[in-house]
């Protein structure tokens, strides 16, 4: 047991549990200024119940989940399974139908399938590492991912379909795709939005997508503004920012969404430019961590698992914090670790405590 604790990465373990932190003192923030601490305390079991299912995690040998196929199989065609279902039987909430109800609490099957894939693109490309040249495993490797993606499209969730297509093209590149097949998905993808721009995205879609170049002048009181009120309260935030519970787009709900898709804002208001660089020093850190886990594996699988989860965070941090700045359209990303969610918060430790495993039993 000393000897497991030795070999954690605790570097890694301290980074992840201040960026929660951080998060749940912004969580408090925001839910000061609404009167209603609901969110705040399911956050704070979420983060209790992830830490300890980290190294409930650690414990277990990762090469269970290379080894387990059938296993890795089987969970990806239940939570298709409740993809699936989320668009016959769940309650539509704010116009998408995205989470299940039970109880206070609501499940997102979209967090669970993102870990699922790195997972089974970590095994498939373990294997086949030196077959990439052929054309069929890049298809192959794509169906996986594309199943999910026509169940989580029609939510609408936009945010996610790009995230999934973006992990699954950052696996492709590490794993040693050929310059040409990856120049012919980019022309797939191309098409592909073209004819989603025109049959499929839906008018708001379209609309934020538009709107973001633009939205002082386009609709500043419809789409643009939430991104207005993003980019005041970042520039308000100055060196120190106006104090913890003082920002007043967060206290006052001028900021939308400060819980999650937000969040980043919230935190540049209340504690300025020198809050936000240790928010992405510390981002930094992980990503070091990660990436250092990565080089020192010594097979396929954990590289690839590694790598795959440095891809999903560096793709919704960019995405969220492009959203906040308005330099990308709001889709509805969180921020890893920081955003209210539980899916999330404990998947990501989940997958935390699977690279904490990889380092243990090297």
């Amino acid at each position: 047991m000393l000897n497991t604790l030795r070999k954690l990465d605790w570097i890694l373990i301290v980074s992840i549990v201040l960026l929660a932190t951080i998060g749940l003192l912004s969580l408090w923030s925001s839910s000061f200024g609404k009167g209603d601490f609901t969110n705040f305390n399911k956050q704070l079991f979420f983060f209790s119940f992830g830490l300890l299912l980290m190294f409930f995690v650690i414990s277990f040998d990762w090469r269970f989940l290379r080894e387990s196929s059938f296993l890795i199989l089987i969970l990806y065609f239940i939570f298709l399974l409740g993809l699936l279902s989320l668009l016959l039987f769940a309650p539509e909430i704010r116009g998408v139908k995205r989470w299940f109800k039970i109880g206070i609490f609501s499940i997102d099957p979209t967090e669970f399938i993102k870990i699922i894939i790195i997972i089974l693109l970590a095994k498939y490309f373990s294997v086949r590492h030196i077959e990439l040249y052929q054309i069929k495993h890049i298809l192959l490797s794509g169906i996986y991912v594309f199943l999910p993606l026509i169940l989580i499209f029609p939510q609408p969730d936009l945010g996610s379909v790009l995230i999934l297509i973006s992990l699954w093209i950052g696996i492709l590149l590490l794993s040693g795709i050929k310059m040409r097949h990856f120049l012919v998905l980019c022309l797939v993808f191309l098409l592909a939005f073209a004819l989603s721009w025109q049959f499929a995205l839906r008018d708001y879609q379209k609309e934020r997508i538009i709107t973001f170049v633009a939205p002082q002048l386009s609709d500043p009181l419809g789409a643009g503004w939430s991104q207005i009120q993003s980019k005041v309260a970042i520039g308000s935030g100055s060196l120190f920012g106006k104090g913890f519970k003082m920002g007043s787009q967060t206290q006052y709900g001028f900021l939308p969404e400060p819980q999650t898709d937000f969040i980043f804002a919230a935190i540049a208001e209340e504690f300025g430019f020198a809050g936000v660089s240790i928010l992405l020093t510390l981002f930094l850190i992980v990503f070091w961590r990660i990436i250092k886990i990565a080089i020192l594996s010594q097979s396929n699988f954990p590289r690839i698992f590694s790598s795959g989860l440095a891809i999903l965070l560096i793709i919704q941090i960019f995405i969220h914090i492009g959203m906040n700045l308005g330099i990308l359209p709001i889709i509805g990303i969180p921020l890893p670790l920081v955003s209210y969610g539980g899916g999330s918060l404990i998947l990501t430790f989940f997958a935390m405590g699977v690279l904490q495993s990889i380092k243990v039993h090297p």
